[in-house]
C-alpha cells in the first residue's frame, strides 16, 4: 500500500495547507514596512526645542496610529523635539530609541532595509524626506516648515518596494 492511499481528503488538505504555510513563511519574513515622520510640532523659541503642546498631542496620536503595526525598532535624532515625537510610541511597544546621525542616512537606509523589520524613524524637515528617497529609489518633495503632518510608509512586499503618504488627521490651531 503506498503513503497516498492512507490518506483521506482532509489529512491531504492539511497537509497542502501546512506546505504552503511554511513554504510562503519566508516570503512573509521579507515583507516589512518602515514609517518615516518628521518630528511635531516644536518651540521657536530654543537652540534644541521641545515639542509644543500640540506637538506632544501629535506624537500621541502616532503613538495611537502605529501601535498595531508591530514596530520593533524605533530610531530618532538625538534632539529634543524628535526624542519627543518617538517617546509616546517607544513606551507603548516597550522599545528603546536608537539614535542616528543624519549625516549618514545612507549607512541608515542600508541598515534598516538589511533589519527586514517594522521600523519608525523620526527625523526633521530636510532629513526624512531625502531619506524616504533613499530607501523608495524615488524623487520626494521637500517638507516645509511649516509640515508636520505626513507619515511616510513604505513597504517591502515580494522584493518590490511600495510608498503611501499619510497626513496625520490632527490639525493644530495657533492661539
Amino acid at each position: 500500500m503506498s503513503f497516498h492511499k492512507n490518506l483521506d481528503g482532509q489529512s491531504i488538505l492539511s497537509i497542502l495547507f501546512f506546505y504552503l504555510l511554511l513554504s510562503s513563511f519566508s516570503t512573509f519574513a521579507n515583507n516589512y514596512s518602515i514609517y518615516l515622520v518628521r518630528h511635531a510640532e516644536k518651540l521657536n523659541d530654543l537652540k534644541n526645542p521641545a515639542l509644543t503642546v500640540c506637538g506632544k498631542a501629535r506624537a500621541r496620536q502616532l503613538a495611537s496610529l502605529l501601535s498595531q503595526t508591530n514596530i520593533t525598532h524605533i530610531y530618532s535624532t538625538h534632539t529634543q523635539r524628535t526624542m519627543q515625537t518617538a517617546t509616546p510610541l517607544a513606551n507603548q511597544q516597550k522599545i528603546a530609541i536608537k539614535n542616528y546621525n543624519p549625516k549618514y542616512l545612507e549607512q541608515l537606509s542600508l541598515k534598516i532595509q538589511q533589519q527586514k523589520a517594522n521600523t519608525l524613524v523620526v527625523g526633521h524637515s530636510k532629513t526624512t524626506p531625502r531619506l524616504v528617497a533613499l530607501l523608495t529609489k524615488k524623487t520626494i518633495a521637500p517638507l516645509s516648515e511649516q509640515d508636520y503632518q505626513q507619515l511616510y510608509q513604505i513597504q517591502y512586499i515580494d522584493q518590490q518596494v511600495v510608498l503611501t503618504i499619510f497626513e496625520q488627521p490632527l490639525l493644530c490651531r495657533k492661539a
